[in-house]
């Protein structure tokens, strides 16, 4: 799972510089790229309690935040 984190923390880093809306549509998005830099770089280990929280808690309203934009788009991209 913490692999999967990272992916969606570098794939909404690199969004942010092409395309500037998701930082005003995705809650926390640079909660979610700091996050991201912590699991990549292992500062201090993140507790799997940590990791927990956040796919339980925060995973459902990125989810929906980005099937919104997705939906947003005329041709899907």
């Amino acid at each position: 799972m913490e692999r999967q984190f990272e992916i969606i923390g570098e794939a909404l880093s690199q969004a942010l510089r092409l395309w500037p809306q998701p930082e005003e549509s995705i809650t926390g998005s640079r909660r979610i790229i700091a996050f991201r830099n912590r699991l990549i770089h292992g500062y201090a280990s993140i507790s799997h309690d940590i990791v927990w929280s956040v796919l339980r808690d925060d995973l459902p309203l990125l989810q929906s935040q980005v099937e919104r934009l997705l939906d947003s788009e005329p041709d899907g991209t």
